[in-house]
């Protein structure tokens, strides 16, 4: 397991301890920031890209990617960013509208999640659809290899893009797990750590898109536990599991329904 720290809130002075979520790195080992236990948590006011993403380096293979900036939810509703230690390199400074920098050795990365947020110009076989969703004549999916975190966010932002939605954005709101993303009519939860999303998390996605009177749509590379799939079942969740090609593959008959609704 990660290591606990103990993170104090700035504004209530209520403690938490806090452990990273873990990812897995290419060579299979899992990673996790390392947190620094003398640093002060800030306060999350207003979300950029670049802060959202933190340069980490395998232990095993010495492999740097980027993984989500440690975040704690505070019962008082305040969201903290948990200070991260000893990173040999800094976060990607791209935004949601560049393509995202490759971490040195790694190779150039194919795209990243802000790269598809334009519509194509010249792409007249678009028309409106309800909720923001638009009709095309879907050809079929092309995978992007997943490698790392900011990958598993890219494959689900061109797939949610390939379904017919538009303006894929970063999420206002962070779940307790992974990485949001929003367009019109739609909350999509990306999770790319080693543990199963479990029912808290398709609780919470299901809630925060019920404020926003939108749909919620999850996205996993470790899948799901048994009582997650039971209750995203019984509230309408569609569930898809990430596999490291890149391609979203349908776990209950809502995705099932989603991936072969009308183009």
């Amino acid at each position: 397991m990660s290591e606990s720290v103990l993170v104090r809130c700035p504004i209530c002075r209520r403690e938490h301890l806090y452990a990273a979520p873990r990812y897995p790195c290419v060579c299979g080992a899992p990673v996790a920031p390392p947190l620094d236990r003398l640093g002060e948590p800030s306060v999350v006011s207003h979300r950029t890209w670049a802060d959202d993403w933190v340069t980490v380096r395998c232990g095993t293979c010495e492999r740097e990617d980027e993984w989500p900036h440690p975040e704690l939810g505070c019962a008082c509703g305040t969201v903290l960013r948990v200070p991260v230690a000893g990173l040999p390199g800094q976060p990607d400074s791209a935004s949601p509208e560049e393509p995202g920098r490759s971490p040195e050795g790694t190779g150039p990365r194919q795209r990243t999640a802000g790269a598809v947020t334009p519509d194509p110009v010249g792409d007249d076989s678009l028309e409106s659809g309800p909720l923001g969703r638009r009709k095309r004549s879907r050809t079929a999916f092309q995978p992007v290899a997943i490698r790392s975190a900011r990958d598993a966010v890219t494959v689900a932002a061109l797939y949610l893009r390939w379904l017919g939605y538009r303006d894929i954005r970063s999420a206002d709101q962070r779940q307790p797990n992974g990485i949001g993303l929003a367009a019109r009519g739609i909350l999509a939860q990306v999770d790319p750590t080693v543990q199963p999303a479990s029912l808290r998390d398709v609780e919470c996605l299901w809630l925060t898109a019920l404020s926003e009177s939108a749909r919620c749509v999850y996205f996993s590379l470790a899948g799901y536990a048994d009582d997650a799939r039971a209750v995203a079942d019984r509230l309408g969740v569609p569930l898809f599991v990430l596999d490291l090609t890149g391609a979203p593959q349908p776990v209950n008959s809502l995705a099932d329904e989603l991936a072969a609704g009308p183009a």
